[in-house]
Formats: C-alpha cells, structure tokens, sequence
C-alpha cells in the first residue's frame, strides 16, 4: 500500500478518523515516494522541530519504506499533474507530493491510502479507511 502525506498527517495530527488511517497503515505493508517524503518533511519541520521529530517516529512506527524516484514514476507524475494538478481544472487539485503519491501507486498497482477528497477524482486505486 501507498501512503500519502495527507494520511500521515491526519495521524500526526490526530485529525478525525485519524485512528482508522493508523489501524490501516499498521496492518498492511507501507511505501510513500521518496520525493513526497521530503514535501512530507518540509511541512512537518516548518510546523516545528517537534513536528518532525514526531513525523519521523511515526513512519518509523508505521516501517513505512521509501521508494526512490525513477524517470518513469516523474513521467507518470507530470502526467498527473497535467491531468489532476491545481492548473488543469480537475477538481482533484493534485499537488507535488500528491502527485508523487498518484505515480507510486499507479505504477505499482497497490491501493493509495489518503485523507480527503482529491484522489476520489482520479484513477488511483484507493486504500478504504
């Protein structure tokens, strides 16, 4: 399965539904793309160093394993940016991290597990909470 930074988050914060997000990632086998990893990272340490700190127990918790960016996965992820990003109208609205999310799971085949609404407007296969 594939974790997005929105369902890393809502756990981090203890966001509604934030247990239900945890309950999934800890029972199935966990990856995230190194490059949504970092945007996961600035935004953690931006909040505080206590943020990142907190961050980086919970995905060594979770034993999420990061994926390293081929030149496929940033085709797929321009790509989704063309199709589901801020700029091309879709109402999914995918940002950089996100779109990384998109190009990890579709390439993989493995269900994206996430918070919100904006992957429901694309083509991934999601992980239900």
């Amino acid at each position: 399965m594939i974790v997005d930074s929105s369902a890393v988050m809502a756990v981090l914060e203890t966001e509604p539904g934030w247990q239900q997000v945890a309950d999934i990632a800890a029972r199935h086998p966990c990856h995230m793309s190194t490059a949504t990893w970092v945007e996961l990272g600035i935004v953690a340490d931006a909040r505080s160093a206590r943020h990142g700190a907190r961050l980086d127990r919970l995905l060594a918790t979770l034993d999420v394993g990061l994926v390293e960016v081929s030149a496929s996965h940033a085709r797929i992820a321009r790509d989704a940016d063309r199709r589901y990003g801020r700029g091309s109208g879709s109402p999914a609205r995918l940002n950089f991290g996100d779109c990384y999310s998109y190009a990890l799971a579709t390439s993989l085949g493995e269900p994206l597990l996430f918070v919100g609404n904006d992957f429901t407007h694309t083509d991934v296969l999601v992980a239900a909470p």
